[in-house]
């Protein structure tokens, strides 16, 4: 249209309408965010963080109970991490064995010179711990992995390979796998007199197979290396292992799995954990000391993530 054109009176009342709906539309989406923002702020007005940061919502009976749950869940949590920290012994040399990362364990190397036998298990077709531990101290590991029964190679060493899982106590599941006892598999292989090392990291079955374990065969064990697999899930069971092996070794090294980092377990910045435990038969305590934690000897288990060694770390 040119400049002395009239604008239909049609015209003018479809933009004034279209206007006014844009208007209309802006002031609803402008009352639902306020609504919304008021929701928010109700709710963390609502519930609050508790003693040892577990939340809570402060009204009801069923939120007090879920509150108290989980402040007893937490409280076990960290019995179990005051637990599970190392002390310092005066006569340990802690040497790396198997792999650079994940793999690798950390035992008092000048320790193992009695060693007549090892064991490893949980190996997944590699075992660069139990090779390197043959190797060096020239005696047969017994590797242990009824899951992926590949026999791992060892040139130089002594490897034994059984596709046979550790447990409580002697089975055969739905797929015909073999599982046996520590007190059995050490007989079977006339070990019960030897002194030992063993390493097992067997995605939790190793609470119920230590829990099971009478304290006489774990006696004639000199170092013992887990890796541990929970922390919250049944806590009073942990604690129970954790005491019952304190009544024969002494913890010397812990170390956190970052492939299992979480913010969620705290203390445990992780739910997976290595930990190395030396026989009381040799363990000097240093009552003065404190074992350093890291050990420069340490590696993430997976190298290209971030590590989790504190839960600093993870914030």
């Amino acid at each position: 249209m040119g400049s002395g054109d009239e604008v239909p009176r049609t015209t003018i009342e479809s933009f004034q309408e279209t206007r006014l709906r844009r208007v209309v539309g802006l002031v609803a989406l402008g009352f639902m965010m306020a609504v919304s923002a008021a929701g928010a702020w109700v709710a963390r007005s609502a519930s609050a963080d508790g003693p040892l940061g577990v939340p809570v919502v402060r009204s009801g009976a069923a939120q007090d109970m879920n509150y108290g749950e989980l402040l007893r869940v937490r409280q076990a949590r960290e019995t179990l991490f005051a637990a599970l920290q190392p002390v310092k012994l005066r006569n340990c040399e802690l040497a790396r064995f198997g792999e650079k990362n994940d793999g690798g364990y950390l035992v008092c190397g000048n320790l193992l010179k009695d060693v007549g036998s090892a064991y490893s298990y949980g190996i997944s077709g590699y075992d660069g711990w139990g090779c390197e531990i043959s190797t060096r101290l020239a005696v047969p590991v017994h590797q242990y992995d009824c899951f992926n029964t590949t026999a791992p190679s060892c040139p130089g060493g002594r490897p034994v390979f059984h596709a046979e899982c550790i447990a409580g106590e002697r089975s055969v599941d739905a797929d015909g796998r073999l599982f046996d006892s520590l007190q059995s598999q050490f007989g079977k292989n006339g070990d019960a007199e030897k002194h030992l090392v063993v390493k097992m990291d067997v995605e939790g079955a190793e609470w119920d197979s230590i829990l099971r374990t009478p304290d006489d065969v774990l006696a004639r064990i000199d170092q013992l290396v887990f890796e541990f697999h929970g922390v919250g899930r049944d806590t009073a069971r942990y604690l129970e292992v954790v005491a019952k092996l304190k009544r024969t070794f002494e913890i010397v090294h812990l170390h956190f799995n970052n492939y299992s980092c979480t913010a969620k377990g705290a203390p445990f910045p992780a739910w997976a954990y290595e930990v190395t435990l030396v026989s009381k038969r040799l363990a000097e305590v240093d009552p003065a000391g404190k074992a350093a934690l890291p050990n420069a000897l340490d590696a993430p288990n997976l190298p290209v993530i971030p590590d989790c060694q504190s839960l600093v770390l993870l914030h």
